[in-house]
């Protein structure tokens, strides 16, 4: 396939990025998006151009790291799909792509199509875990758990971050994110001890971040690569009213 690129070319944060054309040749449809773009940069480095950065790891669909806006769309045109496992035979020959990074004041561009998500870190650390007591683990059977407790709180879990819901929400709100990261822990026994402080301490870095209020769009459940539900968000509501009734 031949196929026509426009993508943003940023050199730093407080540089003006802009929408830089691009051609490129024999293109597979059984390569990945980022195995093109590893094509393309391969033939920047012949010309002793400089590479388009961009943000990757396991390209399995797991570490959440690969987040770019194709077309529009976050991952591109397929729902809960990762960047890296989205294959170019969604594309057809002739085809123009506009490739950005994620867009959000929380996500600053730090290159090209790479982002600073450590926002997402603040919100972990100021929450996103539990207290256990040193020594021996517990015996596993001796704090019963439902298996459809199990199951939802481990729905909750399989949230990679990759801040896909940031991207694709109006309001580039988190809402998504922190709810699955607090509904993973509130479901289980050995989370509801530090429930209360652990809402409260992770919607207030989430707003002190910048993130924008959910409007229940629903965009980002569509887009999200783990089909977390927006269940989640529900969850973090209730916990956080509950969190500031015991609170006063």
């Amino acid at each position: 396939m031949k196929l026509y690129l426009k993508i943003w070319r940023q050199f730093d944060t407080s540089s003006k990025g802009e929408m830089v054309d691009y051609e490129i040749d024999n293109v597979s449809e059984h390569m990945s998006f980022l195995e093109m773009l590893d094509l393309l940069n391969e033939s920047l480095i012949h010309k002793k151009e400089r590479v388009i950065e961009f943000d990757h790891d396991c390209r399995e669909g797991i570490c959440g790291q690969c987040g770019i806006m194709i077309d529009g769309r976050a991952h591109g045109p397929l729902k809960n799909t990762t960047t890296c496992q989205l294959h170019m035979r969604s594309f057809k020959d002739g085809d123009t792509i506009y490739i950005e990074p994620f867009r959000a004041k929380a996500f600053p561009v730090l290159r090209d199509l790479k982002i600073d998500r450590s926002a997402f870190d603040k919100i972990i650390t100021a929450g996103g875990f539990i207290g256990a007591s040193t020594g021996q683990a517990p015996e596993a059977n001796s704090i019963p758990i439902s298996y459809e407790t199990a199951e939802a709180s481990f729905d909750a879990a399989a949230c990679i971050g990759c801040g896909a819901c940031v991207a694709t929400c109006k309001n580039a709100s988190a809402a998504l994110f922190t709810g699955a990261k607090i509904t993973h822990l509130a479901l289980l026994p050995q989370g509801k001890i530090e429930a209360s402080k652990r809402v409260l301490t992770m919607v207030q870095q989430m707003d002190a971040e910048g993130f924008g209020n959910c409007s229940d769009t629903r965009a980002c459940e569509i887009e999200c690569p783990q089909e977390i539900s927006i269940l989640s968000i529900a969850k973090m509501n209730a916990e956080y009213t509950k969190a500031l009734i015991f609170r006063k």
